[in-house]
């Protein structure tokens, strides 16, 4: 692959970092990355992958944009208020980025499509706010060996690790599975500060580009927290990877994703 003129001068600030260079903007124009939720999460986390330059980018949304969406989800404007998200958010990319090949699934990530939707990818992110599609994701990535992002907001906080096959826990090692229905306030009970969803969803973007351009350390086995009103961000290291874990342990007893009893916005 060779560069353009245009192109020398749209990456030239990644060029000349020493752990990226020729070689890393080749990679990350080579990059697939699938991003599900074009909300607070993946707004922010596709505006940068675009910019970043990552080759394939996909995103899954069934929703619509709405108004009360503008607060957090940058990606969407208000003249976008009632079109398909993930419409929105690929014209916003394309208009950063001619370079870049998006492609948009207006659906539900469920069991039925799930592995199909990140079978091309190579790094996911996980935009969802509810626990049920975190938890599809995560035992869908093990299964398949792709390596993803976890993140959720709420209120002030934030929270993100990084799952990469053969190191470190995955998702349900850590949180074993779903809490119980109004265990955890949604989105619209607690409310979300805008600017959470930047901060963290940005972190993701992050993540995947150092995975693909090889660059860095990742956040596997660890947990990055974040707490606005204080101005903390904590690194907690998480357990090794259970052995007893229902996906990726010794004995897996999920070896297929499946579908947990649909949920309301927990994040976001």
């Amino acid at each position: 692959m060779s560069f353009s003129n245009e192109q020398m001068t749209r990456y030239s600030r990644h060029i000349i970092l020493k752990e990226i260079g020729v070689k890393g903007q080749k990679r990350l124009m080579e990059g697939r990355v699938l991003i599900v939720g074009a909300g607070g999460l993946g707004s922010p986390a596709a505006l940068y992958l675009a910019a970043a330059g990552v080759g394939v980018i996909g995103i899954v949304d069934a929703d619509e944009v709405d108004l009360s969406n503008l607060q957090r989800q940058v990606i969407h404007t208000t003249a976008d208020v009632g079109r398909l998200k993930v419409q929105s958010a690929r014209d916003k990319m394309e208009a950063i980025n001619p370079d870049i090949k998006v492609n948009a699934y207006q659906t539900l990530a469920v069991a039925d499509n799930i592995l199909d939707l990140i079978a091309d990818y190579d790094f996911v992110i996980d935009g969802s706010d509810n626990f049920p599609a975190k938890f599809l994701i995560n035992d869908a990535c093990v299964i398949a060996g792709k390596a993803f992002s976890h993140a959720g907001i709420i209120r002030f906080q934030g929270q993100l690790m990084t799952y990469v096959p053969g190191q470190g826990p995955c998702y349900r090692c850590v949180f074993d599975s779903p809490p119980p229905p109004d265990a955890v306030p949604t989105c619209r009970q607690a409310g979300v500060i805008g600017a959470m969803g930047g901060v963290i969803g940005s972190l993701q973007a992050m993540e995947a580009v150092k995975y693909i351009a090889g660059v860095g350390k990742l956040l596997t086995g660890s947990l990055l927290t974040y707490d606005a009103l204080t101005m903390e961000f904590r690194k907690i290291g998480l357990p090794p990877k259970r052995s007893g874990c229902a996906v990726c342990g010794e004995h897996p007893s999920i070896t297929e994703p499946f579908d947990y009893a649909p949920a309301v916005c927990e994040f976001q």
